[in-house]
């Protein structure tokens, strides 16, 4: 049996709870970045921050298999990627415009079609190696144009969010894969790894349902941060 089926009635975290967890943790990570990169706090709010991406990838995924309407669940991403890259550019770049680097957004959609194509795969390949070819085809596809975009987190971004659905019964072990891949981008992803015992604590429930404000804080929060560095 699937562990988070055997965990579901005694875990204490819902999908609620785990956003605002990532949230509070991106928040501290990009005041690190904007507000305070020339000062001692850097590294530690940094360091804190890299439990985020773990967590939003594994939460996209559950979305994405429960989703009634997988177009609206798409189109509303995208939405959101392009209306949160000018407070992107602003806050990390100091630009109106800034064409080598994109928001997590991007990577969050190309990474939730990237796994579409690979669900329609698996049931329509007739054979087991037809399905690997297509499936890794479709993989390599999605990892490339993340980093021909230049997205956050790029090609290891899509592969995140792949494994977490690749291995979705056993959301530790596709945890702990993740921020392995992870830490071949860059060594301070070493404390993605908090995330693991947080996502093993998730009760497959959705919490409280306020899923704008998530949506919607990470633009508001790059333009207020623009603005204090501004200061």
């Amino acid at each position: 049996m699937p562990e988070q089926i055997q965990n579901q009635k005694t875990a204490p975290l819902s999908g609620s709870t785990l956003k605002l967890i990532a949230v509070f943790s991106m928040l501290l990570d990009h005041v690190g970045a904007v507000l305070t990169a020339s000062y001692l706090p850097w590294l530690t709010l940094r360091l804190i921050g890299r439990v985020a991406f773990p967590i939003f990838c594994f939460l996209l995924v559950e979305g994405f298999v429960h989703t009634n309407n997988l177009k609206r669940y798409g189109l509303r991403l995208a939405a959101f990627a392009l209306l949160s890259e000018l407070p992107f550019d602003l806050a990390f770049h100091h630009a109106l415009f800034y064409p080598n680097a994109q928001n997590v957004f991007f990577t969050l959609l190309i990474g939730l079609f990237t796994i579409a194509l690979i669900r329609y795969e698996e049931t329509a390949c007739k054979t087991r190696p037809f399905a690997f070819f297509c499936i890794a085809a479709t993989l390599a596809a999605g990892m490339a144009l993340a980093h021909l975009l230049r997205t956050d987190y790029g090609a290891y971004g899509v592969l995140v969010i792949f494994l977490f659905y690749w291995q979705r019964g056993h959301r530790q072990l596709a945890c702990i894969s993740a921020c392995v891949c992870l830490c071949f981008l860059s060594d301070l992803e070493i404390t993605a790894f908090a995330a693991v015992p947080l996502i093993g604590l998730y009760n497959g429930r959705r919490g409280l349902h306020f899923k704008y404000f998530f949506y919607a804080f990470y633009p508001a929060h790059l333009l207020l941060l623009w603005l204090l560095s501004l200061l």
